[in-house]
């Protein structure tokens, strides 16, 4: 088994996508204007409208709904990622903070209210 993506359910999946891709500085691909992706070495975020929740089964994901999920990116250097974001982001959750298991970590929430982490290891092991 190979974990693929996360999706998100947005009830503006432009709005998102935008918001992402400047958060990440990684492009978007669009499958159609409901869907897009955005990819990494190691999962792909996908962003998904709440249109394509019919095909799955109606009612079952609400956007903005998400109070227990944490969307998590590993960058280079998370202090330099909260200088950028600065004035960008609406809702830092907190500033740059050292974790007891040793990762520099930015909290935040994206347009629909998801928690986003971007975090720095400081130790290798």
């Amino acid at each position: 088994m190979e974990f693929a993506s996360i999706r998100i359910i947005t009830g503006d999946v432009a709005r998102l996508v935008a918001f992402y891709e400047r958060a990440t500085g990684l492009e978007a691909t669009w499958a159609t204007e409901d869907f897009a992706e955005l990819r990494t070495p190691g999962a792909t975020l996908a962003l998904a409208s709440t249109r394509t929740v019919q095909l799955f089964a109606p009612g079952s994901a609400h956007p903005g709904d998400n109070r227990s999920v944490i969307i998590e990116f590993r960058v280079d250097d998370v202090d330099r990622v909260h200088e950028n974001l600065t004035g960008f982001v609406g809702d830092f959750v907190n500033e740059p903070t050292t974790m007891p298991w040793g990762n520099r970590s930015l909290l935040f929430r994206d347009p629909d209210g998801n928690l986003v982490n971007f975090f720095t290891p400081l130790a290798r092991s």
